[in-house]
């Protein structure tokens, strides 16, 4: 069931055109939006926390901004969901953990800031798994967010409230972040783009082992367009990420265009080291045959990238040590199995292994360079199963393989997370199951130019390649998910309002957290 408002379908390009065009308001828009998610996200619980008091409040500054012919920022008046990992001013800000289920930050993260500043008006925010561990964004503040292609499904995580929300049109702006998959793989997963940029392209200011390149904050959007949009508006050097540097954000705006008639092509099933299931293996060939005739080459390729399961259980356990360490020695029984496994996995581990993982990373880079001598781009799946049913925590199983823990089965992606390469999610078609399938698109070492131009000229291809077009989710088909989605929440955040809306005054506590 959906509104009729089709405003809301507009991207936010064109939003943002119109708006400065004097053909839309600010005003009309959020009110659109709230409409949307009113109507839909009782179906998928993608947007938890809201703030639409304040926002139309903002809205109805921007829309006097534009009546007086001010300069307007990149996404002056586009109305923006912020993942609850990300701290924002006045806004409940839980991290999906019963710890922080009445935290309200009195001031917003460097990323949140950056948005706003560039003209977006907070509207609410999108969820995630506790802490940000694991791909399927459920937890026991706010439920668990359905998939809009079936609800009964799980939308992925840890950005998987951002990419629900847009599958769905609630929002033109949502962001994402990333450490071994948590933009890609939700993406992935219902049909939208999720671009993971080179560490220190977009500062991440909320991340205690501020040297680590293996946890990012990037940009979804339902085109690459959009994500370029939010990219530029976010991009560049920050001291509160000590891995940031000088650049130009603009120079992400339009990405020049690859001419895909010259590219070499390299493309893997599972890297010579995930599990994927046979379905999906089927389905990746099947989008190669039909996608090959568009490059100038297009080859299987074989990889020994060395012990990228064990490097990246390492470097894992260490962020999550960092950041759960206080709230373990408090009270262990506060953290959900996921949270409480990576802490317990890192506290576990010595010195050596933690030299070790830091060498093993860098040869794994070495490795993967080895590829880049004849190739430009490397395709392969974002996600080794279709999406499962968001009441198993995680697939604990492919092809009737265990799983040695669980998010052994995101290595798809968190391979090419220790690579550091730029890495983009484009939506590809439909699975055997009929969900949407991702395409996981790797560029060349801080190539994040060339990848998103090569991620955009793919799109406009796929766009005239029926098996290869985006899907879009049937919203006048939802149905409650059977149990309901917010069947594991234990009590409402707040007495006075089961949403969660923000109330000024409550107490502010400290929190810091990775994603998976």
């Amino acid at each position: 069931m959906t509104s009729d408002n089709r405003l809301v379908e507009l991207s936010a390009n064109e939003l943002r055109h119109r708006i400065g065009q004097r053909e839309i308001s600010p005003v009309e828009l959020l009110e659109a939006c709230i409409e949307r998610i009113e109507a839909v996200n009782p179906y998928v619980n993608a947007v938890t926390a809201t703030c639409f008091d304040r926002a139309r409040a903002e809205a109805r500054v921007a829309e006097q901004a534009v009546l007086r012919g001010e300069p307007l920022g990149l996404l002056h008046g586009l109305p923006m969901g912020v993942k609850d990992l990300e701290a924002t001013a006045g806004l409940l800000t839980t991290y999906g953990s019963q710890i922080y289920r009445e935290h309200i930050p009195a001031e917003d993260n460097v990323l949140v800031a950056r948005l706003r500043a560039a003209g977006a008006i907070v509207a609410g925010k999108t969820n995630i798994p506790e802490m940000g561990a694991g791909a399927n964004s459920r937890n026991t503040v706010w439920g668990a967010t359905g998939n809009p292609f079936n609800p009964n499904l799980n939308a992925g995580g840890s950005s998987g409230g951002s990419a629900a929300a847009l599958a769905c049109d609630m929002l033109p702006v949502c962001t994402g972040s990333d450490t071994g998959g948590s933009l890609r793989i939700p993406a992935a997963k219902c049909g939208v783009v999720g671009f993971r940029p080179s560490p220190g392209v977009v500062p991440s200011s909320r991340k205690l082992l501020g040297w680590t390149p293996i946890s990012v904050v990037g940009p979804m959007g339902r085109t690459v367009a959009e994500a370029c949009l939010q990219l530029a508006a976010s991009a560049g050097l920050s001291a509160g990420d000590p891995l940031s540097y000088p650049l130009d954000p603009l120079s992400f705006l339009h990405p020049e265009p690859v001419d895909l008639a010259g590219l070499r092509v390299g493309y893997t099933e599972d890297f010579g080291a995930c599990a994927v299931d046979e379905g999906i293996r089927r389905t990746f060939r099947q989008k190669i045959a039909a996608m090959r005739h568009l490059f100038k080459s297009c080859d299987a390729i074989d990889f020994d990238l060395g012990e990228v399961h064990r490097c990246f259980d390492v470097l894992r356990a260490e962020a999550f040590v960092a950041s759960t360490r206080d709230a373990y020695q408090r009270d262990p029984d506060s953290l959900g199995p996921n949270t409480r496994a990576n802490y317990e996995m890192g506290a576990a581990m010595s010195l050596l292994d933690s030299a070790w993982a830091q060498a093993e990373q860098t040869r794994i880079l070495a490795r993967f360079q080895q590829v880049f001598r004849d190739y430009d781009v490397i395709l392969a799946p974002t996600t080794p199963v279709s999406p499962f049913p968001w009441t198993s925590l995680f697939a604990s199983h492919i092809n009737g393989e265990a799983q040695a823990n669980y998010y052994r089965w995101l290595g798809l992606t968190y391979v090419t997370t220790l690579t550091t390469h730029p890495a983009l999610s484009l939506p590809c078609g439909r699975d055997e199951a009929g969900m949407p399938f991702g395409l996981q698109v790797v560029g060349p070492f801080r190539g994040d130019h060339r990848t998103l131009g090569m991620g955009q000229s793919l799109e406009e291809a796929f766009a005239r390649i029926p098996e290869l077009q985006r899907p879009r989710p049937d919203l006048t088909a939802l149905r409650p998910a059977e149990p309901a989605l917010t069947s594991i929440v234990t009590q409402a955040p707040h007495p006075e309002d089961a949403r969660g809306v923000a109330r000024a005054g409550t107490a502010a506590s400290s929190a810091t957290v990775s994603a998976v």
